[in-house]
């Protein structure tokens, strides 16, 4: 793998970062495993109610996430993920339940959908989330992003909006040797 994009479907700003990630594998010809990365256990205790339901469907794909992974079906899990926020994100509705059911169908992956339901791949989930986040952390959400030959992971890139190819590709290139860099830490400026 080239890199390991670890995400929680319900994030907008992790959307727009995998297909940053996305459109630079295309021009790069580069492969990505797609990872499971938890903000219900992140926020645990502390996810307001009107954040539910969008959590809970969450946490049903990210097993199927981990389902895929654990056979090696890294395109799948992309694929997977990019039906997820085409009809979330892209749409401008919150992740349900019903969003999750019709990425499935759209990815093609209806005979692994059982995996949405066994909690059986909640400690996979688990696993991928403390990896994630003992690689980049504390303090940071999703997404974690992470590449062979580096020590530890980053936080993001958090992107206001996906960056068309030249600037995508700048951005990895700027990126990668950061993320080698063992004395790398953190560059911020605030969101608007």
């Amino acid at each position: 793998m080239d890199a390991t994009f670890f995400f929680d479907p319900v994030c907008p700003w992790t959307w727009r970062a995998s297909r940053w990630l996305v459109r630079v594998a295309e021009a790069r010809n580069l492969a990505v495993e797609w990872r499971a990365f938890s903000l219900s256990i992140l926020n645990a205790g502390k996810v307001p109610p009107q954040f539910a339901e969008p959590m809970a469907a969450s946490a049903r794909a990210l097993r199927l996430v981990e389902a895929l992974r654990a056979q090696g079906r890294h395109d799948d899990a992309g694929r997977f993920y990019t039906a997820l926020g085409e009809h979330s994100h892209d749409a401008g509705n919150p992740l349900s339940d019903k969003i999750v059911a019709t990425a499935v169908e759209a990815a093609g992956l209806d005979a692994v959908a059982s995996a949405l339901e066994d909690e059986s791949w909640d400690r996979a989930v688990h696993e991928s989330h403390a990896l994630a986040y003992s690689s980049a952390g504390p303090d940071i959400g999703s997404p974690v992003l992470m590449v062979p030959s580096a020590e530890r992971g980053v936080h993001g890139p958090i992107l206001t909006e996906v960056p068309d190819t030249d600037d995508a590709l700048v951005l990895w290139d700027s990126l990668l040797p950061l993320i080698r860099m063992p004395a790398f830490h953190e560059i911020k400026r605030a969101r608007h």
